[in-house]
């Protein structure tokens, strides 16, 4: 059997988690001088896997010093999925990996009040949280993922107005026939895309009928300061009218 030699690595997980003496002994409803002596005679075999658990390292790692320390089993999860680490103990709850994502928001506003010219920027006190296993499904980088507005009716019924879109900027190579985000002179624009030769590119609307295709040069591109602000990988359409109940 191998021998305890947990006292050092188990008064160095506590003062890691900022987690005092009498804190933990408190916590354990024991005598602080108990958990001192852990520190020289190590966590008495009995405890091991409970303190390991609490302080989310490998029982093995914490009574040899030997094996992997992480062991991600241990992390609790809340009823909503989150998984909290040690400090929990001291009665402070830090989310270490959410289940979800929570986005920015961008929109299209005025450069500055009373202008007519617009630019794209975030607004602060806007976000939407989608759920993390979506993104990494599409491997998308959550720090390139963001959110806006769709504005006008040039994407309906495929994405209606006032429809919550999802961005990823980390995808702005055009790939012919895919949704994208673009900034076109300040204003906010959603639009299948298309490559066309000499540099120039093509803007498609789902709703034709009232909104016809759109080609720009390389040298318009330039001039009128077209740039894809990423591809559009989400949607969200709140239906915008409760059906009538007959007979009621």
């Amino acid at each position: 059997m191998k021998k305890n030699t947990s006292g050092p690595r188990f008064k160095a997980l506590l003062e890691a988690a900022k987690i005092t003496t009498t804190g933990f002994a408190a916590f354990f409803d024991t005598e602080a001088q108990n958990i001192h002596n852990w520190y020289t005679r190590g966590v008495p075999a009995y405890r091991m896997e409970e303190v390991a658990r609490l302080l989310s390292v490998n029982s093995d790692w914490l009574k040899t010093g030997e094996g992997p320390k992480e062991s991600s089993r241990l992390r609790v999860l809340d009823e909503s999925g989150n998984t909290f680490d040690a400090q929990a103990i001291r009665g402070i709850y830090t989310v270490i990996e959410s289940i979800d994502v929570e986005l920015p928001f961008y929109i299209e506003t005025a450069t500055a009040p009373g202008s007519n010219k617009t630019h794209v920027v975030k607004d602060p006190s806007q976000s939407i949280r989608l759920p993390r296993s979506h993104l990494d499904s599409l491997e998308i980088n959550h720090a390139n993922a963001i959110c806006t507005h769709m504005i006008g009716n040039s994407m309906g019924e495929k994405i209606e107005d006032g429809s919550t879109l999802a961005i990823d900027r980390g995808l702005t190579q055009v790939i012919d026939g895919e949704i994208y985000a673009i900034e076109h002179d300040g204003m906010l624009r959603i639009k299948y895309l298309h490559r066309m030769p000499g540099n120039a590119l093509r803007l498609r609307s789902y709703n034709k009928a009232e909104y016809p295709d759109e080609i720009f040069s390389a040298e318009q591109i330039d001039k009128q300061n077209i740039r894809v602000l990423g591809w559009v990988f989400w949607w969200s359409t709140l239906n915008k009218r409760r059906p009538s109940v007959p007979f009621l």
